[in-house]
């Protein structure tokens, strides 16, 4: 059960309500969520692989500057060139694909996970979606996007949302 206030603090991360959502992956240390798992398949019967799917904006924009950079061209060339990384990334498939079928059976996106995964690198979000809601270790690439984020709720949440009969409190 996701609260009404995690719901208004998802709609307002996203700035739409958000559709699909399973439950609440990662919480900010702020509080608020910034990771919510998803259905894989939404209310009007579309398959949806990203299991994991980022909402903290402020989070999202940081990777968007870290995608901009050309990290994950890197980060794909060093697959190629790293065994071990590789087979890092193929368990983080793995793993990506397991939860996922703990909430159901989508037989249109079955062995499809996200973000490139296992052959390449496509999507930072997804990479840190799945790194904050299975935490460190399953995904190493994924962890290096999470150091490279830094302390990005350190300026408090990036969405004010109010509890039971509570005001808004500023971002």
């Amino acid at each position: 059960m996701i609260s009404s206030r995690d719901q208004e603090a998802i709609a307002a991360q996203l700035g739409r309500p958000p559709r699909g959502i399973h439950g609440i992956g990662h919480r900010c240390p702020c509080g608020n969520p910034d990771v919510v798992t998803t259905e894989p398949r939404l209310e009007d019967g579309t398959p949806f692989p990203t299991t994991f799917y980022l909402t903290c904006p402020r989070a999202a924009s940081l990777i968007g500057t870290l995608e901009a950079s050309g990290l994950m061209r890197e980060m794909t060339d060093r697959l190629a060139e790293d065994e071990e990384l590789a087979a890092g990334y193929q368990r983080a498939h793995e793993a990506y694909l397991a939860a996922r079928s703990g909430i159901a059976e989508v037989p249109e996106i079955a062995g499809v996970s996200a973000g490139g995964m296992p052959a390449r690198v496509k999507c930072l979000h997804v990479l840190a979606g799945q790194a904050f809601a299975q935490g460190r270790g399953v995904n190493p690439l994924g962890d290096e996007v999470l150091d490279a984020l830094g302390e990005w709720w350190a300026a408090g949440p990036c969405v004010p949302v109010a509890g039971p009969g509570e005001s808004p409190a500023e971002p």
